[in-house]
C-alpha cells in the first residue's frame, strides 16, 4: 500500500480511497470493469489492510440499491462503484430511486481516459449528462488534484439540506495519474451559494399556536422528511401534548408506533379507511416532511379541502408546490418542532386545552372499529395479509425491505416498524429494489434480523443478488408473496381495463423457488395452508442462515382499501358506501 506519511506523491485512485476513508466509509457496493480498474487496483490494498470492505454485487443496479438500503437504515452515506458505459447506465434506475426518496448516496463511475472523451470510444457514455435530472449534484474529475475536494463536497451535498445522490465520474487516466496530494478534511468544505435554512422561525410560532388552539379536528400528516430528521420523539410529544392523531405516508412509516391509539397508519391510495376519512374532514393539517404526492392526495383539490395547512419541510421547493399552506417553514423538522415546543413550554401564559379534540378522537376510534383493516380468514386459502400480520407480531424489531406492488401495500398496512426499519421504493416504485436493498441493510446491521418482503414478479427482477447473499453469508430472510401474477397490474386491469389481463400473468416460466434457493445454498421453504402459518414462520425465523419462504397465496386477492385515480380520499373502493352513510349521519346531526 502507498504510505502517505512517506511520500505526498500519490495517484488519483489513492486520493479517492483516502478521501472515502477520511469520511468514515466502511463499505462500498460495486462491480468492476475496464475504466474503473485503476480504482479497483488501489482498492485491493485498502481492503487487504482492512481499512474498508467492498461488497461485490452481481449487477450494478443491485449495487446501488444495496447502497441505498445501507443509507436508509443508518442515515449515513451509501457508496457505490461502477465502470463506464453499461456499468454506469445500469445505475440509472437506482439513482432515480434514491433521488425520488431523498437518499444520500455517493456514486463513483469510471470513465474513458480524458483524451478519448467525446470520440465515442469503447464503453464511453455521458453519464454526467444522462443523470443530470436525477442527481442532487454531479462532477467529472478532470484533474486528480481536485479529487479530495470533490469527495468532501459530495458527502456534504449528499447529506445537507434535503439528502440525495451525488455522482462523480472519474476518467481512467485520472485514477492512474500521480500528483502532490493535499487532502481536504471533512470539516473544511466551503460551498459558495449553498442555501442554509438556519434562520429565525419564531415569527411563525404564534400563528401555529393560534391555529392549534382554534382547531377541534387537527391531524399530523408525516412523511419521509421526518424520518430523515430523526424527529420521532418530538412528533410523539407534540401529538400527545395537543392530542393530535398521526397519519403517515409510505416513506413516513415508523415515525410512531402504529399500535398507539393516536396512530392512523398510512393514508393515501391504499391507506387505512380511517386515515383517509380523517384527512378528508380535518380542520387543521400539519404536514411534516411531505410533498403532497398524488398517491397520497388522490384528487388534489379535494384533499383536506376544509383544512388550514401548516407545512414544514427542509426543501423550500416543496412549500406551496402542490398545496398552498397558511404557514410554510423551510427547515429541519426536528429542529423546528423542538424550537416550537420550547416556545410554548417557556411561556407560562400559553394554555393547552386537550378537551377540544376529544370528540374528534372519539370519531376516529369509531372509524377504526367500523372500518378496520381486514385479514381474510377463509379456510380455503392462504392470504398475504394474514401472513404479514403474523410476521409483524413475531418480528417487531426487525428491519424490513419491500419490492413494489400488492405485497408492498399489504406490508405497509399490516407491519408495524421502528424508525429507519422500513426500506421501500416509494417515489419511483422500483420493482427489484427489495432484495439488493436488504443486502445493504444487513451489511449495516449485521446482528439484526433483516426481512425482505417481495412478490414473485418483483423478486425475479434482481434474483441474481442471491449470489451476493450466498457469498457473504448474509442471514437475510426473504418472504415471497406468490400469487403467480404481477398482482397490482392484474388488480388495475380487473378494475379499470375490462379484465383484459395483458401480459400480467407470471405462472409460465417462473422458477421453482425452493430449487432456486438450493442452487444458491439457501434454505427454501413453502407455505400453502393457513394452519401452517405459525409453525412455518417459527421454523423460518429460527434458521440461522438466509432462507426463502414461498407463500402460495390466493391469486385473485385484491389490495383494499383503494382510491381510484382521479377520486378523492373519501371515495375508497370497498368502503365508500358505508362512508356515505356515516357522512349523512354526521350532516343530519349537525343540522339538528
Amino acid at each position: 500500500m502507498h504510505n502517505f506519511q512517506d511520500s505526498k506523491e500519490v495517484t488519483g485512485a489513492f486520493a479517492l480511497m483516502d478521501s472515502l476513508f477520511r469520511h468514515n466509509v466502511s463499505y462500498i457496493f460495486g462491480y468492476p470493469g475496464g475504466a474503473i480498474l485503476p480504482i479497483y487496483d488501489e482498492l485491493f490494498y485498502w481492503e487487504k489492510n482492512s481499512f474498508l470492505k467492498h461488497i461485490l454485487c452481481r449487477h450494478e443496479q443491485g449495487a446501488i440499491h444495496a447502497a441505498d438500503g445501507y443509507a436508509r437504515s443508518t442515515g449515513n452515506v451509501g457508496v457505490c462503484f461502477a465502470t463506464s458505459g453499461p456499468g454506469a447506465t445500469n445505475l440509472v434506475t437506482g439513482i432515480a430511486t434514491a433521488h425520488m426518496d431523498s437518499v444520500p448516496i455517493v456514486i463513483i463511475t469510471g470513465q474513458v481516459a480524458r483524451s478519448f472523451i467525446g470520440t465515442d470510444a469503447f464503453q464511453e457514455v455521458d453519464i454526467f449528462g444522462i443523470t443530470l435530472p436525477i442527481v442532487k449534484h454531479s462532477y467529472v474529475v478532470r484533474d486528480p488534484k481536485h479529487m479530495s475536494r470533490i469527495i468532501a463536497e459530495s458527502f456534504y451535498i449528499a447529506t445537507h439540506g434535503r439528502p440525495g445522490p451525488v455522482l462523480i465520474d472519474v476518467p481512467k487516466d485520472v485514477g492512474s495519474e500521480k500528483f502532490i496530494y493535499k487532502p481536504v478534511s471533512v470539516g473544511d468544505v466551503r460551498l459558495v451559494g449553498f442555501i442554509s435554512s438556519n434562520f429565525s422561525k419564531n415569527k411563525y410560532f404564534a400563528k401555529i399556536l393560534n391555529l392549534l388552539q382554534n382547531s377541534s379536528q387537527p391531524l399530523l400528516y408525516v412523511g419521509g422528511g421526518a424520518i430523515i430528521s430523526e424527529a420521532s420523539n418530538v412528533i410523539a410529544y407534540l401529538s400527545n401534548k395537543f392530542m393530535i392523531p398521526i397519519t403517515t405516508t409510505l416513506m413516513g412509516k415508523g415515525i410512531v408506533d402504529e399500535n398507539h391509539n393516536l396512530s392512523l397508519g398510512m393514508l393515501g391510495m391504499h391507506g387505512t379507511a380511517y386515515a383517509n376519512f380523517a384527512v378528508s374532514e380535518c380542520d387543521l393539517l400539519i404536514a411534516l416532511g411531505v410533498r403532497f404526492d398524488d398517491r397520497v392526495t388522490g384528487k388534489l383539490d379535494e384533499f383536506a379541502c376544509n383544512a388550514q395547512v401548516i407545512h414544514i419541510d427542509i426543501d423550500p421547493a416543496e412549500l406551496g408546490k402542490n398545496r398552498i399552506p397558511q404557514v410554510a417553514i423551510a427547515g429541519d423538522i426536528n429542529s423546528v418542532l423542538l424550537d416550537f415546543i420550547n416556545y410554548i413550554e417557556n411561556d407560562q401564559n400559553i394554555k393547552v386545552n386537550n378537551d377540544q379534540t376529544c370528540a374528534w378522537i372519539e370519531r376516529i376510534i369509531a372509524w377504526k372499529q367500523q372500518y378496520p383493516l381486514l385479514v381474510p380468514k377463509n379456510v380455503e386459502f392462504l392470504s398475504a395479509q394474514e401472513v404479514l400480520y403474523f410476521v409483524s407480531r413475531m418480528q417487531p424489531e426487525s428491519y424490513f425491505t419491500t419490492d413494489v406492488g400488492q405485497h408492498q401495500m399489504w406490508a405497509a398496512q399490516f407491519i408495524n416498524v421502528l424508525p429507519r426499519h422500513w426500506m421501500s421504493s416509494s417515489g419511483l416504485g422500483t420493482m427489484g429494489y427489495g432484495l439488493p436493498a436488504a443486502i445493504g441493510v444487513q451489511i449495516a446491521q449485521p446482528n439484526k434480523c433483516v426481512i425482505c418482503i417481495s412478490g414473485d414478479a418483483s423478486f425475479q427482477m434482481n434474483l441474481q443478488e442471491l449470489a451476493t447473499i450466498s457469498q457473504y453469508n448474509l442471514p437475510i430472510k426473504i418472504i415471497i408473496i406468490n400469487n403467480k401474477w404481477q398482482g397490482m397490474v392484474r388488480q388495475w386491469q380487473q378494475a379499470f381495463y375490462g379484465e383484459r389481463y395483458s401480459h400480467s400473468n407470471m405462472e409460465k416460466g417462473s422458477p421453482n423457488f425452493l430449487q432456486l434457493a438450493k442452487a444458491f445454498g439457501l434454505l427454501g421453504l413453502e407455505l400453502e395452508f393457513r394452519k401452517d402459518i405459525d409453525r412455518m414462520l417459527k421454523m423460518f425465523f429460527s434458521y440461522k442462515g438466509s432462507a426463502i419462504l414461498n407463500c402460495k397465496v390466493r391469486e385473485e386477492e385484491n389490495c383494499y382499501p383503494m382510491i381510484a385515480p382521479g377520486k378523492s380520499n373519501s371515495q375508497m373502493i370497498g368502503v365508500a358506501k358505508q362512508y356515505i352513510k356515516e357522512i349523512n349521519k354526521t350532516i343530519m346531526k349537525s343540522s339538528n
